[in-house]
């Protein structure tokens, strides 16, 4: 079992940084690829970024470059730095961690989620 926590959400003005956090505990030997999705209100859940244990990167095209995602192995945390961030980009953050083997199930793990709000 993997266990996933995040923190770091909260308000933020429109145009402001907000650095979020998720640390991986349990069997975190199996985890390959860590990411982030958000999920605003009415809306379906959406890839933000994810980054393979090897630092390999993707991110949602519609981030422009605002985004960055990084990790740390020793920690077992990836984090995720948010700049000039918009109103509609309020919505619940959601850690995500996919195991390294092919077909294992669950194929998601998912953290509790973090309240990202972007308010003036």
């Amino acid at each position: 079992q993997v266990h996933l926590v995040e923190s770091g959400g909260g308000l933020v003005q429109p145009g402001g940084s907000l650095r979020l956090s998720c640390t991986a505990s349990g069997s975190i030997f199996i985890i390959n690829t860590m990411g982030w999705y958000r999920q605003a209100p009415g809306n379906e859940r959406e890839l933000v970024a994810t980054i393979t244990k090897g630092g390999t990167t993707t991110y949602a095209d519609s981030l422009e470059g605002r985004f960055a995602i990084s990790r740390d192995n020793a920690k077992n945390t990836v984090y995720l730095q948010m700049s000039s961030l918009k109103p509609e980009e309020t919505a619940v953050y959601y850690c995500n961690a996919k195991p390294a083997i092919r077909g294992m199930s669950p194929s998601n793990y998912w953290g509790q989620g973090t309240q990202v709000t972007v308010s003036s």
